[in-house]
């Protein structure tokens, strides 16, 4: 049931991934694989110190209570995203060029890192809720990076396929459903 849960985690943080590589593919803006690689670091990270910091907050807590604080911390991520859909990167779903600051359609590394800060919010929230559950940090931690590889490469491939299905229209609803699932999960479990 734990693998579940982080893959569940792993695509739910990375699903604005998913809008701002359609974004980009629509544009044919190009996002080459060292930039990609770069966004998926940074989300790798946060969600690092985010599970080292709530390893510390476990410190003080019983294991029941954690699993509590951390599923109650998912579900609120989660509906704030499912009933808000208000996240820091309209502007950048508006315009992705943007983030494409020399413009000379691609994505250079320099350029991605500040777009990865932006989108790791997820893998932020995502990954403390889940550190203080008492979630295994280098499982949830690769997922993230995996799901966030993935989901901007196939958001920018798939584009114009993308963007006529749930998942190219609802990115921040979905996520924020699997969030409020996981978190539940962590709850009762």
């Amino acid at each position: 049931m734990q693998w579940l849960t982080i893959v569940f985690l792993g695509i739910a943080a990375n699903l604005d991934n998913l809008g701002i590589g359609l974004a980009f593919g629509i544009r044919k803006t190009a996002i080459p694989f060292r930039s990609n690689f770069a966004i998926a670091l940074v989300s790798m990270a946060m969600a690092l110190v985010a599970m080292l910091a709530a390893e510390y907050v476990t410190l003080f807590l019983s294991e029941t209570t954690a699993n509590r604080l951390g599923g109650g911390m998912l579900c609120a991520i989660g509906a704030w995203m499912l009933f808000h859909n208000q996240s820091p990167r309209p502007n950048l779903l508006d315009d992705p060029d943007a983030s494409d600051t020399d413009g000379d359609r691609v994505l250079s590394v320099r350029e991605a890192l500040p777009l990865g800060f932006l989108l790791s919010a997820n893998s932020l929230a995502g990954g403390f809720g889940m550190g203080v559950s008492g979630g295994p940090m280098a499982a949830t931690v690769l997922a993230i990076g995996v799901f966030s590889l993935l989901t901007v490469g196939c958001g920018h491939r798939f584009g114009g396929l993308l963007t006529r299905t749930w998942f190219g229209r609802y990115p921040s609803e979905i996520a924020g459903g699997l969030l409020i699932l996981i978190g539940m999960a962590e709850m009762i479990i």
